[in-house]
């Protein structure tokens, strides 16, 4: 037997990620440009160029997280 909150943990768990959470709020954005909210094209491009860069900028974090080794965060030789 799952309790109530199991199965909202089950649907929702994909928000936990940065990654998704910048997604979808890039993606309401630019929806609701589409369903007539008043918002200038500059606006909407500018919403999706930090959405992307955040996206980017964070899986560039993830990678470095994964690097192991002795000389990790070091650079130069």
């Amino acid at each position: 037997m799952t309790t109530y909150g199991g199965g909202w943990r089950r649907w929702l768990w994909p928000l936990r990620s940065r990654k998704v959470q910048v997604a979808v709020a890039t993606v309401v954005t630019a929806w609701a440009a589409e369903a007539g909210l008043a918002l200038s094209e500059e606006t909407v491009l500018t919403v999706l160029g930090v959405g992307v860069a955040l996206i980017l900028g964070i899986a560039h974090e993830d990678a470095g997280r994964e690097r192991v080794g002795p000389h990790a965060g070091r650079t130069g030789p």
